[in-house]
This record gives structure tokens, sequence and C-alpha cells, in this order.
């Protein structure tokens, strides 16, 4: 009797695991997503905009400076346990600001349909949008 019930249990595990492999892949597979950061400064083409992210299943995904319009962008997967988190730092001048890129919980929503994360960063502060049509202030500078 207990050699059937484990093998009952057993069946129904896999089944389970099999259903959502193929109805909620995103769970198993994971989500891809882009992520965009532009410089919005309207006159900063002496003194750039210099990036740098990190995350914790990818390390340091490196940086660079970004003159105005430019932009910094990467695809990223999200991982099983849905934990991905894209932390980045932003200098400018004497103002230096820390934020969350992409953080699974926050943006697993706000970032569909389209899966696009952007930022534009501007004197006044930070924008988000997941079209790049509109825009809306996330946070300021500090």
């Amino acid at each position: 009797m207990k050699l059937s019930t484990s093998v009952v249990l057993m069946f129904c595990v896999a089944l389970g695991i099999i259903f959502m492999s193929v109805y909620q892949p995103e769970h198993f597979f994971g989500m891809e997503y882009e992520v965009r950061v532009i410089n919005g400064f309207s006159n900063n083409s002496s003194l750039p905009l210099v990036i740098w992210c990190i995350s914790q299943q990818d390390g340091d995904i490196g940086g660079r400076a970004l003159q105005e319009g430019d932009d910094y962008g990467w695809m990223l997967k999200t991982n099983i346990w849905s934990s991905s988190h894209y932390l980045c730092t932003m200098k400018w001048d004497a103002k230096r600001r820390s934020f969350d890129a992409f953080n699974v919980p926050r943006d697993r929503q706000r970032c569909a349909p389209l899966k696009k994360c952007s930022w534009l960063v501007k004197e006044d502060g930070f924008y988000f949008s997941s079209d790049e049509v509109n825009w809306k202030k996330d946070f300021s500078w500090y």
C-alpha cells in the first residue's frame, strides 16, 4: 500500500511540473527582459553621465560613460526563484545615485507586455517607461 501511494504522489508531482512548464514556462525557464538606461540630459556634452551596474546572478555587468542621448542596455533572464535584481550607480558631476534598474517583484508587471524596462536620466531625476513613449518620474537624484 505504501509503495502505491508513493508512486501516485510522484506521478502527481511530475504531472504538476509538466503542466506548469507548458502553461507557465517563465516560472521554470525565466522571462527575458530588455533594460535600457538613456542619458536624457539636455546640456552635458562636456561632462558624461557615468553608469555602472551589477547583479546578484551575473555579477559585475560593467558600465560606461554616456554622452547626451547615449544609452546603455542589456538583456536579462529572470531566474527560477524570481529574485533577479540589477543595481546601477549613476554619477554626474557631484551627483551620485544608486537605483534598482530591474527587480523582479517590482518590474515583472510594469515592464509587461513588451518585456522592456527603460530609464531616462535627466537633471531633475529618473523617469521610467515600458514603451519609451510614456515616461513617468520615478525618483529624484536626492
